[in-house]
């Protein structure tokens, strides 16, 4: 995955000109289009760590990749893409999978150590019996100080099959799904400036231990008797503007037009039931809100954590025994 930075920036600047003609044309504010004839893995991807823990199932069309006490295990896309659908159906490990971390995730981090982008899907695990978190968060130019991290519940199991997770991104916003329902949408403002993502990124899938922050805070740790871990991912789709070879290109204008209603009613009905903690409402992090934030009466379900009340709440009813053991982080 090296690459030359020079040579990555001519190629950049090539790409930048036709940026947007390569979204799916049906992410134009309908439903999350399909995900379209998937790569094998050895057309699309390469294994970056963890040898034996990556295994390659169905012609290569499904990959394996596990966590056990010597190692976890990643792999990334070939090419970088400048904006596009990315997009895997992913099954998660069962039983007690505290502090295990499974990310499907857009990075240029092997590029621009400083100035990095990033777009996260994070799974964290948690004590049996207590549900996964799914974490998603957007980096721009650097700015990890500015963590944009959100929080959220699922409405289903994750362990007992699959699901897709996605993420659209274009010149001027980004969407993150499951399944068919929008989650997550990040418009492009001017006061965001450089902290949109803006420089290609490649698709990364990796396991690894987070005991020391994945759950409750680093206080249930990975526990290597249930080992190994194994997270499952299938239809790896990359649907996008490859930098330095001719685009994949299909109809669709520069810009990712703003979501239907009835996406945009699907995504409020699930952040009001299912968010759990919202950067935009941690008064403890940010005493002002970062500038891209629109805080208004909403404002009122969250504590100044950023924790989501409601969500609290229920996790009381469910759990009066074992206050606080499935929170996420």
């Amino acid at each position: 995955m090296a690459r030359s930075s020079m040579a990555f920036l001519a190629v950049f600047v090539a790409a930048a000109a036709a940026a947007g003609s390569c979204l799916p044309a049906a992410a134009a504010g309908g439903p999350l289009p399909p995900a379209g004839t998937p790569l094998s893995f050895r057309e699309g991807y390469t294994q970056l760590f963890g040898d034996s823990n990556l295994a390659l199932h169905g012609d290569g069309k499904r990959v394996h990749i596990s966590l056990d006490e010597r190692t976890g295990a990643g792999f990334a896309s070939q090419g970088a893409y400048l904006h596009g659908l990315f997009s895997a159906r992913i099954k998660l490990p069962a039983d007690y999978t505290a502090g295990v971390v499974v990310a499907f995730y857009m990075s240029n981090g092997d590029v621009y150590e400083r100035t990095h982008d990033e777009l996260d899907f994070e799974f964290l695990g948690n004590v049996r019996g207590r549900e996964w978190r799914v974490q998603t968060n957007v980096y721009g130019n650097g700015s990890t100080a500015a963590g944009r991290e959100e929080r959220y519940g699922l409405w289903f199991d994750p362990t007992e099959d699959f699901h897709r997770y996605a993420i659209l991104w274009s010149r001027d916003r980004i969407i993150f799904y499951v399944d068919e329902t929008p989650i997550r949408e990040v418009v492009r403002t001017e006061s965001m400036g450089a902290q949109f993502p803006s420089k290609p990124m490649s698709l990364y899938a990796t396991i690894w231990d987070g005991s020391s922050w994945a759950t409750s805070g680093g206080r249930y740790k990975v526990d290597y008797k249930y080992a190994p871990y194994v997270a499952e991912f299938a239809d790896l789709a990359l649907r996008g503007c490859e930098v330095g070879r001719r685009a994949r290109e299909e109809p669709g204008g520069a810009a990712a037009p703003a979501m239907s209603p009835a996406q945009r009613s699907a995504m409020e009905a699930f952040r009001a039931r299912y968010m759990t903690y919202g950067y935009c409402y941690d008064r403890l992090r940010y005493p002002a809100p970062l500038p891209e934030c629109s805080v208004g009466p909403e404002a009122a379900a969250f504590f100044p954590s950023g924790d989501g009340r409601a969500a609290l709440r229920r996790r009381g009813r469910r759990h009066r025994t074992r206050a606080g053991a499935d929170s996420a982080v």
